[in-house]
């Protein structure tokens, strides 16, 4: 069985996408379309802005979103998924590319979760950080000891976990940590807590955007991050939509749960390969391979 999945925030780079604006007419079509449903030319920042243009939440989110379906949809009949799963933003991108979620539908949300998370941010200084080296259940363990919210967010594969929350607690996780035999514990260049209980503002402002939002039974189940299962139920995959802001990231146990269900092989779609790192990582004996143009 093949799988696709989809990376999320902090793969993109300038540049992403221009080949396929540049040789495939369907895929101009659609950035243009973008542009016009987001109301600035974010094409201008994906293929010779910044990296600090990129950086913005609001561009970096609907700017990788849009690179992996556009290269999904640009694949035409050579695309048949038969699972799909992405990482925090890229579940949406997984979404749209299994027909749960139209292009226009899926952007606008992309674009109102980027907003959203964006206040949630300013309202709460806080910020992530990843812990390399230590089991699962330890980390959790002291991120409960800490005084303040601290939790487990991304489960990235085995000996490396990210935790969120907010900035002092951070501070004493990394500390009781590496006292404890993290290799690393180290504070990310990120504007906030994500999938974290801090980013609640933001999963109240989405929720109302998400149940606004027809979503359809997709052409394959879609592994979702809050539970690593694998759904069709256009109800059960909204309210795991919404759950996604506040809870963690389980992609160790995605990957895990499709190598159980039979996945043959990997196929990151979209900017940079860190999926397909981790999908090595995770299960070393499946082909993982990363796409980013035709």
């Amino acid at each position: 069985m093949k799988a696709y999945v989809f990376p999320g925030q902090g793969a993109q780079f300038v540049g992403m996408g221009k080949d396929l604006y540049e040789n495939v007419p369907q895929a101009k079509e659609l950035f243009e379309k973008a542009n016009e449903i987001l109301g600035f030319r974010i094409t201008d920042l994906m293929f010779a802005g910044t990296d600090e243009d990129l950086k913005q939440t609001k561009v970096t989110q609907p700017a990788i979103f849009l690179h992996s379906v556009i290269l999904a949809k640009s694949l035409g009949d050579e695309f048949k998924p038969e699972m799909v799963a992405g990482h925090s933003l890229g579940e949406f991108s997984a979404l749209v590319a299994a027909g749960a979620l139209s292009f226009e539908d899926g952007l606008r949300l992309v674009a109102a979760r980027a907003n959203a998370m964006q206040k949630a941010c300013e309202q709460n200084p806080s910020t992530m950080a990843a812990v390399l080296g230590l089991d699962d259940a330890k980390v959790e363990e002291i991120c409960a000891s800490i005084d303040g919210v601290v939790v487990a967010a991304n489960y990235n594969c085995p000996g490396q976990l990210v935790i969120s929350g907010a900035n002092e607690a951070i501070d004493a996780a990394c500390e009781a940590l590496k006292a404890a035999g993290a290799k690393r514990a180290l504070k990310l260049p990120v504007g906030g807590a994500f999938h974290s209980p801090l980013m609640e503002p933001a999963r109240v402002e989405l929720e109302a955007a998400i149940e606004a939002t027809q979503i359809n039974a997709p052409v394959c189940p879609v592994y979702q991050n809050v539970d690593a299962k694998p759904y069709t139920d256009p109800a059960q995959i909204k309210k795991n939509l919404v759950a996604q802001l506040t809870g963690a990231v389980r992609w160790t146990q995605t990957v895990q749960n499709m190598v159980a269900d039979g996945v043959s092989s990997f196929t990151e779609l979209g900017p940079g390969k860190v999926l397909q790192g981790l999908v090595n990582k995770i299960a070393k004996d499946i082909p993982a391979e990363s796409k980013q143009s035709l």
